[in-house]
Order: structure tokens, then C-alpha cells, then sequence
């Protein structure tokens, strides 16, 4: 399960680097839950060649993770603001310290 979500969350970040044709493939399997067969049956080629595709786009994904870090920065900021709200919630007086050192955390996540 928790390979399929981390797939999801790769083509939402970075699906529309993808060609049409490898859209078309990658959301068949990961989003609708073809199997290879009925992917290659669809296409007019063969499981070997929807196989292969598959393995080449999701390397190209994880490809574009590591050089850009998109979604870890994405995590990084929303633990961040978590933790803000938390801290809001829990105190009733600004403690400006704790509140500038979480604005420091957001501030270089998004660098």
C-alpha cells in the first residue's frame, strides 16, 4: 500500500514531465489498476513493452525527486506548519522565539 501511495504522490508532483504516452500507461496501472496485460491489450503492444515503459517511467520519476526534492520539501513545510498550529493552539501568549524559530524552518524548506 504504501508503494502505491509514494507512486501517486511521484506522478502528482511530477506527471506532467511525462509524455502523454507515458501518462496514459502509468495512470492505467497506478490509478486505475490495470494489470499489465490489460494495459497491453489497450495500447496495441505487448506486456513486455508496457513492463518496461512502467519500470523507465517510474525510474524518471524518482529521477526528478532526487534532483529536486520537491516533494520532501513539501513534507518539510507541512511538519513545519503543523507544528506552528500545534503551538497555537497550546499557548495563549506569543512566545516569539519558538514562533521565529519555526518561521526560520518553513523559511529555509523553501529554499
Amino acid at each position: 500500500m504504501e508503494r502505491i501511495v509514494e507512486r501517486g504522490r511521484l506522478y502528482d508532483f511530477y506527471g506532467e514531465l511525462l509524455t502523454p504516452h507515458q501518462r496514459e500507461v502509468y495512470e492505467a496501472e497506478v490509478y486505475e489498476d490495470l494489470s499489465l496485460t490489460e494495459i497491453a491489450e489497450t495500447c496495441g503492444t505487448s506486456k513486455q513493452a508496457v513492463h518496461d515503459l512502467l519500470k523507465r517511467t517510474t525510474k524518471s520519476l524518482e529521477d526528478y525527486e532526487a534532483k529536486l526534492h520537491m516533494i520532501r520539501r513539501y513534507d518539510e513545510i507541512r511538519t513545519a506548519l503543523q507544528e506552528l498550529r500545534n503551538f497555537a493552539a497550546c499557548t495563549q501568549e506569543n512566545d516569539a522565539e519558538t514562533l521565529l524559530a519555526l518561521a526560520d524552518r518553513m523559511e529555509e524548506a523553501l529554499r
